[in-house]
């Protein structure tokens, strides 16, 4: 592959308006453009939990299983950054959602049901998952924008969907296989009427 980038800034966009790789050129806060940013924030953040768990899988080595399987979600998301911007060009397959549908099951077994809500915390990896499981339901909900105005295949929909899925068991994962208990929601107390 050559060189994609001859250069970095190229001024076109100072006027508030991008170009899409068909050409055309529309607003930075497009759905499209807003759609195709908050998956490189996601994608940003996934890089994130996947070097602080690199980082720390020599103390815990059952998290080289969470690389394994997060690892080529980082190269998915870009890929479905390429189909926002190229309307035409067709990457995500369907295989990709039934990777993560089978990991989702082999964890969800290990970790056992959900008795109570959880909150993002307990540990510095844990909490950078549900960083990234909350940007996965935001990039879902900038991608369901820009479907109602201009369709995109359901193969992206759902594919955004199952990852911030498997990123909310992922961080359940990464508790259980470091030994530490999640976080669990405690309801406000309720005033004592006299």
């Amino acid at each position: 592959m050559g060189y994609r980038l001859s250069k970095i800034y190229t001024r076109t966009g100072d006027a508030g308006e991008t170009g899409l790789a068909d050409g055309r050129r529309v607003a930075k806060d497009h759905p499209r453009v807003e759609a195709m940013g908050e998956l490189d924030t996601l994608n940003s953040h996934l890089g994130l939990l996947l070097a602080e768990l690199a980082e720390h899988e020599s103390t815990w080595p059952g998290l080289g299983e969470l690389i394994e399987v997060l690892g080529p979600c980082q190269h998915r998301l870009f890929d479905l950054g390429g189909e926002l911007a190229m309307p035409e060009y067709q990457a995500l397959q369907p295989q990709e959602i039934e990777r993560l549908e089978a990991a989702i099951d082999r964890w969800n077994d290990e970790v056992g049901p959900l008795e109570n809500f959880i909150m993002p915390g307990g540990s510095r990896l844990i909490a950078q998952a549900h960083v990234c499981r909350s940007l996965a339901r935001s990039a879902e909900r900038r991608c369901q924008h820009l479907n109602a105005q201009e369709p995109i295949r359901a193969t992206s929909l759902a594919y955004v969907n199952r990852l911030s899925d498997l990123l909310f068991v992922a961080a359940r994962l990464i508790a259980k296989r470091q030994g530490v208990d999640e976080v669990l929601w405690q309801a406000a107390a309720k005033e004592q009427q006299s």
